[in-house]
């Protein structure tokens, strides 16, 4: 299984933060923001880790983890070009992945929670998708799933009358499907391919399994959240040991 974290976009809601970094290397706590979300893929053993970050900062990625050597995993790296959502994105690590299972994480979530576990029984499974919901206070802000008979029936992104209290967070579990999937999307009204539209093929195929996040998490992707990525890992005091 392969880990890939998606780090491009503009970071437009954190200027004028972003307007000399990338949003993915703001500091929260002790580390840049990056160092989280390769945390909770090295925690799930993997060691083979692709980072796709926008145009303009790709460098400094380079230049922070160099090989991933002193995270004891082997790094990657892809650009975006444009930035066309979070699937598209993705689409760039099919060679990379090499027709394994993939890990996706969203470079500007932070977890508590340890997925090992959840990784390690996804690998033994022949098919499928696995996404991690959290009971949230503004389900709006994210992708929302309908839940029913212990079934996501449907995910609807960015609703204004969420269907349930859970957000979608930014973990995702995908099999090799993934790569034929995305190349027949077609861009949204936001003219990006979306992840929400990935995961509903995986549910309408009735290939989709989920998890609730136990511990807290947060995406640190606007000045309130990063404010409260900041508050919750400080107050945890969290040691990145890779």
């Amino acid at each position: 299984m392969k880990g890939i974290i998606l780090a491009g976009g503009m970071g437009t809601r954190l200027l004028p933060l972003t307007r000399v970094t990338n949003k993915h290397l703001l500091p929260v706590g002790r580390y840049p923001m990056i160092f989280y979300p390769l945390h909770t893929l090295a925690k799930c053993g993997i060691r083979d880790i692709m980072i796709v970050s926008g145009r303009g900062h790709a460098g400094h990625f380079l230049e922070l983890l160099g090989s991933g050597n002193q995270f004891g995993v082997r790094l990657s790296y892809a650009l975006q070009e444009d930035a066309g959502g979070i699937a598209q994105a993705l689409g760039l690590c099919e060679d990379f992945a090499d027709n394994e299972k993939v890990a996706v994480i969203l470079g500007d979530n932070i977890y508590q929670d340890n997925f090992k576990d959840d990784a390690d029984k996804f690998k033994l499974q022949e098919r499928g998708a696995k996404i991690f919901l959290k009971k949230v206070q503004d389900p709006c802000r994210f992708g929302v799933p309908e839940i029913a008979d212990g079934k996501i029936a449907r995910i609807e992104e960015k609703p204004q009358n969420p269907k349930s209290p859970y957000a979608v967070s930014g973990l995702y579990f995908y099999d090799n499907r993934v790569w034929e999937v995305i190349k027949k999307l077609k861009p949204s009204g936001r003219g990006e391919l979306e992840i929400t539209d990935v995961n509903n093929f995986y549910i309408e195929d009735d290939s989709m399994k989920f998890a609730v996040v136990r511990g807290w998490w947060t995406d640190a992707g606007t000045f309130d959240s990063l404010l409260q990525a900041n508050i919750l890992v400080s107050k945890e005091k969290q040691e990145l040991n890779f």
